[in-house]
């Protein structure tokens, strides 16, 4: 996976929505190395952050990455846990009791 551009990088969306009439989105990406298609998902994504356009902003994305590693992570725990769980349960032998 190519590494991210920097997050300061993108002050191109800016200049991109300030350009002059006959300058095209094509021409900006150039001129700053970047690939036309990357910079119009970036305006794309500065819509949807501004809510122009519906969709998932930066923010709640990070959030809903952030619950499926954690829910992952609770998905294998259980994958580990249960077997032994189930294994103690079906153990013959003396119960301790309950005071």
């Amino acid at each position: 996976m190519p590494k991210p551009y920097p997050r300061e990088f993108r002050s191109v969306v800016r200049i991109a929505r300030d350009r002059e009439a006959g300058v095209t989105v094509k021409h900006i990406a150039n001129d700053f190395g970047v690939h036309p298609m990357t910079l119009f998902k970036w305006l794309r994504q500065a819509d949807v952050d501004a809510g122009v356009k519906p969709g998932v902003s930066g923010g709640e994305s990070a959030e809903l990455r952030k619950a499926r590693r954690r829910i992952k992570l609770l998905e294998q725990e259980n994958e580990v846990l249960l077997p032994r769980c189930r294994w103690t349960v079906a153990m013959p032998g003396p119960r301790l009791r309950p005071a």
